[in-house]
């Protein structure tokens, strides 16, 4: 990582909040510069002032609120989420979270989940390159259609799907159906009981 990263810890509890800062000022290979939030209500006026890269944070501070919300309300769409786990909960709380931490995890289990989501930054960018006919094409990939059935639901050559295929791959270092379902599963192309099995 070239620039410093502005991340921001949004935790009530003292020990766990301070814990986890201690844990990321050791990283000093992910250049991170740590803040913290202690109170829930001072949350969206801090990040649309700091406007930080990583926001880590308990899912409980937000209730029904999704974390993609908050940080659009807040002017930093851009910022990766992570869910700060200090009890079991549902998976389905964590869904629209970037990744999960949790206060069992190890110091190197920590960096790892913080590095990939770091990493995926750089795929987003490549993701916000893709035309809409190059998302059309995912999406038909994702539906199971073949070449042919894609291009003519919409009313193309073959030969243009293949090659708008061709360029995905090199845009986002993806180069099978199932990473595309993934990918397009995760950036919200298309929902889970849409993909064909």
């Amino acid at each position: 990582m070239n620039t410093r990263l502005q991340a921001v810890v949004a935790e009530s509890s003292v020990i766990v909040r301070s814990g986890l800062m201690a844990v990321l000022k050791r990283m000093s290979d992910l250049r991170m510069e740590v803040s913290e939030i202690t109170d829930m209500t001072l949350l969206p006026v801090q990040l649309k002032r700091q406007k930080p890269d990583l926001l880590i944070i308990n899912p409980n501070w937000l209730g029904l609120q999704r974390p993609d919300s908050l940080l659009q309300e807040a002017g930093c769409p851009s910022c990766r989420t992570v869910a700060l786990q200090t009890v079991l909960g549902d998976r389905q709380v964590l869904q629209p979270y970037d990744t999960a931490i949790s206060i069992y995890d190890s110091a190197e289990t920590i960096k790892e989940k913080l590095e990939a989501v770091l990493r995926t930054e750089e795929k987003t960018e490549a993701a916000q390159m893709l035309s809409p006919r190059e998302k059309d094409i995912i999406i038909g990939v994702v539906k199971g259609w073949t070449n042919k059935q894609i291009a003519d639901k919409l009313n193309i050559s073959t030969h243009t799907v293949m090659t708008h295929r061709k360029n995905i791959a090199g845009k986002l270092q993806i180069h099978s159906p199932a990473g595309l379902t993934i990918y397009a599963i995760v950036h919200k192309l298309v929902e889970i009981s849409e993909v064909q099995p």
